[in-house]
Formats: C-alpha cells, sequence, structure tokens
C-alpha cells in the first residue's frame, strides 16, 4: 500500500481551489465531467465478454481461419469480433476519455444508457442471424444496431460542439464518427443487396470496402485521436508537433476515402490511395516516436507496452494490405489464405492488442478514481498499480505474441490444428488479462485502504515535543 505521494504520477490528483474539481496531473478534469463508473464499464465488460467468446469459437472451431474467408460461419465470428467486442469496448472508453479529455461533460448519460441496450440487442442478433443465413433478420437486426450507432454518434457529437478545444484529437475523434456513420450504411447496403437480384458492385468488393472502412476508418482513427492524449499522459510527455498530428489524421482520412472508393469500383488507383494512407501512418508514428523520446518516465509499463508493439504492427499489416492489392498478383491457395491473416493481424494483432494496452490503463483508474479519490488525505489508499499484477500483465503479453505468431503462421499455410493451438495462446492470454480484471474490480466490492499514518505530539525531555507517527 502508498501514500498518495507514492502514487502513479498520473493517478495523483489535485484540488482546485476555486471549483473543488480533481485534475489529473497531465491536465485533465476530471470531477464534473467524467460520468458515473457503471456507464463505461457496462460497455467494457460486455466487450471483453464478446472477445472472450470470440477467441474461444476459434479455438474450437480453427477451420473458420484455416479456410477460405468468405462463408456465413466466418462473417458471423467477425461480427462478434468487430461489433460485440471491439466496437463495443471503444464505445464505452469513449464515453469515459472524451468528456475527460475535452474537459466537458457528456452530453446525456441516460442516451448512452439506451443505446448500450440497442446496441447489444443488434450485435447479439446479426452474429445469431449470420450464423444461421437469416439475411433479412440479419437487416432487421442491424436496423437496431444501426439506431443505436446514431445515438452514440449523436450524443458524442453534442459532447465534442460543447467543447472549445480543436486539434488533432477532436480531429480524430469526430473522423473516426463520421466513418462509422459510414460503415454502418454501407454494411446495410450489403445486407439488402445480398436480397436484390443485381448490384453494381462485386460481392467481395463491397465487403472489402465495408471491412475497410470500418478498421481504418473507425477502430484505427479512434486509437490515432485519442492515443494523442492518452499516450503524453501516461508517459508523462507531451505532444511534439500539433501539425503533425494534424497531418496524420488527414493523410490517413484522404487515403481511406480514395482507397474505399478504389476498392468498391476495381480501380488500380487503390495503391496509390493505400500509399496515401500508409504515409499518413508514417507521420502518426512519427509522432508517436517524439513523444515517447520526450518522456519523463524512462520504463514504460506493460499496459504502453501493450500499446507500442501494436501500433508496431501496423507496419508489417500495411505491408501485407499493398501485396493483396497488387493488381497481378496470381490467385492461389496462400494468396488467399493471406487475405485471412491480413484481417486477423489487423482485428487481433493491431486493433484487441492496443485495446488490451488502453484497458490496462483505463480500467484501473475508473475503479481507484470511483473507490479511493475521496479517501486520499483520510485513509492510506492504493496506488494504481496495486490493483493489478504487473507479472501476470508480463504473461499474457508474451503468450498474445506467442499466439499471434502461431495463429498467423498456421492461417497462411491452411493448417487448422497449428491454428487450434495459436488460439488457445490467445484464450490463454485473455484469461490472464480477465484475472487482471478480476483483482481490479475487486476493489468496487470490498475496498482495501488502510488507516493514515498522521503526526502526533509527545512530551519529551525537559517539556520538549517530539513528532511521533500514528495510525
Amino acid at each position: 500500500m502508498h501514500s498518495q505521494d507514492d502514487m502513479q504520477p498520473e493517478a495523483r490528483l489535485a484540488r482546485s481551489p476555486k471549483a473543488g474539481v480533481a485534475v489529473l496531473r497531465g491536465g485533465m478534469a476530471i470531477e464534473g465531467h467524467a460520468p458515473v463508473v457503471g456507464l463505461p464499464l457496462r460497455f467494457l465488460i460486455t466487450g471483453m465478454l464478446a472477445l472472450g467468446l470470440g477467441v474461444g469459437l476459434l479455438v474450437l472451431r480453427p477451420d473458420l481461419l484455416a479456410t477460405y474467408h468468405y462463408n456465413q460461419y466466418v462473417i458471423a465470428v467477425t461480427h462478434l469480433f468487430t461489433l460485440g467486442g471491439i466496437t463495443t469496448i471503444i464505445m464505452g472508453a469513449m464515453y469515459q476519455l472524451v468528456p475527460v479529455a475535452l474537459e466537458t461533460p457528456l452530453y446525456s448519460q441516460r442516451l448512452a444508457r439506451w443505446q448500450f441496450v440497442l446496441h447489444t440487442v443488434g450485435f447479439t442478433g446479426m452474429v445469431g442471424m449470420f450464423w444461421v443465413w437469416n439475411l433479412p433478420q440479419v437487416g432487421h437486426f442491424a436496423s437496431i444496431l444501426g439506431l443505436g450507432v446514431g445515438l452514440f454518434v449523436y450524443n458524442l457529437a453534442r459532447t465534442l460542439r460543447q467543447s472549445p478545444r480543436r486539434n488533432a484529437v477532436t480531429g480524430g475523434i469526430a473522423s473516426g464518427l463520421g466513418w462509422l456513420v459510414l460503415t454502418v450504411l454501407a454494411g446495410l447496403y450489403l445486407a439488402a443487396a445480398k436480397c436484390w437480384t443485381f448490384s453494381p458492385f462485386a460481392p467481395l468488393a463491397q465487403m472489402h470496402a465495408h471491412a475497410h472502412l470500418g478498421v481504418i476508418g473507425f477502430f484505427i482513427m479512434m486509437i490515432l485521436g485519442v492515443s494523442f492524449k492518452l499516450v503524453p499522459m501516461f508517459a508523462l510527455s507531451e505532444v511534439r508537433s500539433w501539425r503533425r498530428a494534424a497531418w496524420a489524421i488527414g493523410l490517413v482520412n484522404a487515403g481511406l476515402a480514395g482507397l474505399f472508393v478504389t476498392i468498391l469500383v476495381g480501380s488500380l488507383w487503390k495503391l496509390a490511395f493505400a500509399g496515401l494512407l500508409i504515409g499518413g501512418l508514417a507521420v502518426y508514428g512519427g509522432e508517436i516516436n517524439a513523444i515517447l523520446r520526450a518522456r519523463k518516465r524512462r520504463q514504460l509499463d506493460w499496459g504502453l507496452r501493450y500499446f507500442v508493439t501494436a501500433l508496431a504492427g501496423l507496419l508489417p499489416v500495411a505491408g501485407l494490405g499493398v501485396v493483396l492489392a497488387w493488381p497481378r498478383l496470381p490467385l492461389t491457395a496462400l494468396t488467399t489464405q493471406l487475405e485471412n491473416v491480413y484481417g486477423f493481424l489487423a482485428l487481433i494483432g493491431v486493433v484487441t492488442f492496443a485495446i488490451l494496452g488502453m484497458l490496462y490503463k483505463i480500467v484501473p483508474f475508473l475503479v481507484w478514481y470511483h473507490r479511493y479519490s475521496r479517501e486520499i488525505g483520510r485513509q492510506k489508499v492504493p496506488a494504481l498499480a496495486d490493483l493489478y499484477s504487473a507479472r501476470l500483465q508480463a504473461l499474457g503479453y508474451w503468450l498474445y505474441l506467442a499466439g499471434l505468431l502461431a495463429t498467423g503462421v498456421a492461417t497462411a499455410f491452411g493448417h487448422a490444428p497449428g491454428v487450434r493451438w495459436g488460439c488457445a495462446l490467445l484464450a490463454a492470454s485473455l484469461a490472464v488479462f480477465a484475472l487482471n480484471m478480476g483483482k481490479i474490480f475487486s476493489h468496487l466490492v470490498r475496498p482495501k485502504p488502510s488507516p493514515l499514518m498522521v503526526p502526533m505530539a509527545t512530551p519529551g525531555i525537559a517539556g520538549a515535543s517530539h513528532l511521533t507517527l500514528t495510525p
């Protein structure tokens, strides 16, 4: 146990004498801006459960990765990961981070609670109907999910509008919201087109364009935007060039817009727009590198190691994407399996890995702030690092990397037993992550403060007073 002076810097709180607002050392006001803890946690926990279920299905059905991806079961599991897992977690994180980062209250917590219900019903129904390939029902549940997404976008857009800040953080978040709307519309079009006798676009082109909108436009764009706030805060650094950060967001947006259209119509210009997008990611990587080089905390904790490793994974994923977009690439068993590897590494190797890292930063602080922030000065409170096990973090990190490598190689060669063993390693890593989350959540049920040591005067020799520490 630690006193508040021993706590990690991002958890040290100061009280504003004017407003009594709790402020993170890093400039983010908390009190009065963050929603009640139960709101983001319901999204985060639901998303974690969906991720665990998705990996479990891959262990039971390794053929989903070991064979070509265009079938109903792969589509169902993909939407379990994307809508049930990743999107749900990002929504919960945004409800917590956007008000705090922009220092403005969430527009409506009531809308967010309704959105959670619509989103959960929508993605659950979609995954189930994809599995049995009932496309009319997929469309119905997708409409429910789309209504929930509309509430989410409206809520955050109104929150962004209340903030006077305009920088790469707000730009990235606003862009991600826009791409999310387009992704949902493209998905609804895809479901409807399956019931039509004619569509002007090739089925695979529609699916690939839709997938790139969601993964790059919403998932990666949101990661880019919030990382310009979170990485400096947790690494004790600052953004080195807001202009460079803005260029990164702009180039990725421009590249994705062109890439979506060119994939959809089958144009060779997709390579040029892919290059533009990769250039934006390179600019982003340069800024993150500059932020980390200027950090005051010399050693990265495990949460940031997860996140930075995931960002490094963008390099092989981007390279593989360019290879697959090459117009003269021969159609072989290997090249078709590489499409599976591309999607797997993008979703699990980059996006999910980055999210796990950020959850190791967000969830402990959510729980710590809810349980202990008001006890500072009254009792000894745990430091953030006391809420979880760094050894479990390290174990989960290496299990995850081993699982990624094994699953990626086995998928490329269509080796189902190898896929099963690789996904078993990923499942073990997620089990370790869940155990650590359980340790954190236990503080909500059984807080662990201890009496504060305070000075007390005692009489000494010749009437002198000496200070002793007593509980």
